[in-house]
Order: structure tokens, then sequence, then C-alpha cells
């Protein structure tokens, strides 16, 4: 159901319009019980009148029994937004509400209930999240590769969970009780990298004023995992093919050979054969790195894996951020199977994390997925027919106008999946409808 307090509206006409019963409060006492009497999957607050304020919505929508927040003005203008948006709401609407908004804006959103349960534990570490045929061919082959000492190539895009694999390879192999030690080439200065891979001794350079070991030392018995092996300079590759050929290092300041028995797993997003034709990685190298090649494809090309991986990160925030979320919504699960990922799992993480801390009434609802301005599957060029071309003579602002104008009449005048299209939010959407003085009522009734 519904809790809300909006004096002076249609009763009747609100629950029609948004297809849920109402609870109705008419005062900010009464409000606050029926916050008790939840979880509700909306609520509906008026603001400025009967004591509500920006404040007030700001404690009412933390609280998670209230469900997703809406908020109602007489004057929505864009402080108003603005101070709406900081409140938690999902959007501001005009007061009184309007059937047409209400059935655009709330309907979707209470109609959304929590049909696919969170696990209570995620997945255990370096297990395989997913069932993709792409991602079972990468996982048989792990299998058979852990038990031995080859080292390894994980190539792919960023964010595919190339770490995920190494350790899969280290956790399932005779070397599971020793080390794991990752470290990431590209982060460290190449000046530095060298240090952090083979130690130093005390005076070795400027700032050594101790001795350390290093990353090969450390992963003694275990396993190495570099990643962004490719970002590597030419001189530290060769010093590394030394260390690949005779299992010793010598630290820095030292003469002193030291012997480590460490398996190496490397991965990189970049295409290292295509860099060797350059003359900016060593075949050598290469050759010695790759005796296993292992490809992990991107995330849009196994959607198989998008539900599992986001119920898994959902019931690991869940535990961390002790959050009451216990479902997603069909919509939700709809919406993250068909967005893009540019970033891969590793956006998909983040998503699920933010959608975690927002989710309200136990659910995560396809509103408190936030996948920013990256591209959905399908492009807004596809999804809208016709060629946008605009006159040369055009200003970028009549531009701007046009585009959103032709969105919305292709939505129906829906507005949130207007600013998804967009790429922007949805009260900055409001905000760009007011100021071109867009009537989206007149849109959605064509």
């Amino acid at each position: 159901g519904v809790l809300a307090h909006l004096p002076g509206a249609d009763r009747s006409g609100v629950e029609e319009a948004i297809g849920a019963p109402v609870r109705w409060c008419g005062g900010t006492s009464e409000l606050l019980a029926g916050l008790g009497e939840g979880p509700w999957s909306a609520t509906l607050l008026t603001l400025d009148d009967g004591g509500v304020d920006e404040a007030l919505a700001a404690r009412i929508g933390a609280e998670a029994s209230a469900g997703v927040l809406f908020l109602f003005a007489r004057d929505p203008s864009v402080e108003r937004v603005l101070a709406a948006e900081a409140a938690g709401a999902a959007t501001l609407l005009p007061h009184p509400p309007d059937p047409v908004s209400l059935e655009k804006e709330v309907a979707p959103v209470v109609s959304e209930r929590g049909s696919v349960p969170v696990p209570e534990e995620p997945a255990e570490e370096g297990s395989v999240v997913g069932s993709s045929p792409a991602l079972v061919d990468v996982f048989r082959v792990v299998g058979r590769v852990a038990p031995t000492s080859a080292t390894v190539l994980v190539t792919g895009e960023s964010g595919t969970g190339k770490e995920l694999v190494a350790r899969a390879l280290h956790q399932q192999g005779d070397r599971a009780e020793g080390p794991f030690v990752p470290v990431n080439c590209a982060a460290i200065p190449d000046t530095l990298l060298e240090a952090e891979l083979f130690g130093h001794e005390k005076g070795a350079f400027t700032g050594a004023v101790g001795r350390s070991q290093g990353r090969f030392e450390r992963a003694d018995g275990g396993t190495l995992f570099l990643d962004e092996v490719g970002e590597m300079s030419l001189a530290l590759q060769a010093k590394l093919l030394r260390v690949l050929e005779t299992g010793e290092v010598e630290r820095l300041g030292s003469s002193e050979v030291i012997r480590v028995d460490v398996r190496v797993v490397a991965a990189t997003n970049r295409e290292l054969r295509e860099r060797v034709a350059e003359g900016r990685f060593r075949e050598d190298l290469l050759f010695r790195l790759a005796v296993v090649e292992l490809e992990l494809p991107p995330l849009r090309e196994r959607t198989r894996d998008i539900r599992p991986l986001a119920l898994h990160f959902a019931a690991r925030f869940t535990r961390m951020h002790e959050r009451p979320v216990g479902w997603f919504s069909d919509a939700a699960i709809e919406r993250l199977e068909a967005h893009h990922w540019p970033g891969n799992v590793r956006e998909l993480r983040n998503v699920v994390d933010r959608a975690v801390l927002l989710a309200r009434g136990g659910v995560i609802r396809s509103v408190d997925l936030r996948t920013g301005r990256d591209a959905p599957r399908t492009s807004p060029v596809e999804r809208i027919a016709g060629d946008p071309v605009y006159p040369p003579t055009l200003s970028l602002e009549e531009v701007e106008a046009r585009h959103i104008r032709r969105v919305l009449e292709h939505t129906g005048g829906h507005m949130g999946r207007a600013a998804e299209i967009l790429g922007i939010h949805r009260n900055t959407m409001t905000v760009k409808v007011r100021e071109y003085g867009i009537d989206v009522d007149a849109l959605g009734d064509r």
C-alpha cells in the first residue's frame, strides 16, 4: 500500500490513478504513526502543508518503511526540485496531484513488488557466479589448469573479473594454502614498481630507509597476480622475464640471489600482440606469460550472468551495510539485464551497492538503480525512429529542447523513461522540461 499526506487531494482519484490502496494521514503525528504500520511501497507528501517541510520529508524518507518518497508542491520551482532531490525524493510533482502524473510516475513504482529474493548468503569467495556458456568454458579450463604450475594470462576488458579468475586458479590448485599476492602494475609508477616486485635494501634509492621484501618474495609458495601487465616498461619486462626463467630475484641494492617458488598469473585489458608489433611489449615475455591464455568475455555478452551476479552483490552489501533488503522487483532485474555495462562486473557491483543503500521497504526497484550516462543495450538512436538531424543554424540550447521533446514523444510523455534514454537524473529532466516549456501531458496523449 501507499502512505499519503496530501491535503485537498481527490482521494478516490489518487487511489484509482496509482492502482493501490492508500493510508491517508490528516497531520504530521498521524503521518509518523503511519510509518510504523509499514513497510509501504511509497509515501506521498505535500510540502508546506500541515507542517510538512523538506526537513521532515527527509526524515520520513530515511525510514526504510516509507518506501519510495514522492513529494508534491504548489510551486514546483527549480529550487524546490533540487531540495526534493536532497531530501531523498524520487521526484517532485505539482500539487494537487493530477491523474496523468500519478499514473506515469507513481503507479509504476507502486506496482513493482519484490519477486526475486536476495539470498541470505553471498557466494563463497572464489566460486563461480553465473552460468553463461562463455563463463562455464573459462572455468572449465581453470579447473584443468589450476593444479599445474603453468603461468596463465587472463585477458578481457576492465571490470570483467580477471582477478576473480586469478583467485580461482590459486584456490583450486596446490598452492591454495599459500599467499595470493596481487599487484596492479598500472597503479604504481614504473620507477617504484621494480622495487615493489623485487624488493630493496636500505639505501638502494632515495627514500629506501630499510630493507623491504618484494611481492615475489611475499608470494613464495603461492601465487603472484600481475594485473595490467601490459603497462610495464620494456626494461622492467626484461627483468620479469629473467625471474620467470630462473625462479630467482635480486633485491635492488643487493647482489644476493633469492630463490622463489611462485606461480604467476598475469592479466591485461590490452591486446598484447598488437603491443608486440608496436615494439612496446616483449614477444618472449608474452610467450612466457601466455602458456595458457584465458579470455574473459564482457558482461554484455553473457547476460545470463547478470541476475546471479546482482543477487550475489546484493547479499554481500546487505550484510556489509546492515540493510534490510530482501528482494529485487522484476522491473529492476529487467533494467539490469537491458543495460550495456561498459564497466562490466565492476560497474554492476557498484550499481547494486548503491541500490542497497537507496532501497526502501526491503525491495530494490528500478528507481534505485543508477546506471549513469552509460548507454543501454539498445542505444537511444536505435530506440527512436527517424534520423535526429537538426539544422546547423540552431543553437545548442534549441537542439537540446528539440531532442528532449523528441524523446518524450517517443516515450508517450513518460518522464522517467525519457530521463533514462537521455542519461540524466529524473529531477534534471523535470528542470529541463520546465525550462523549455514542454507540455508533457500533451505529448502523453499522442
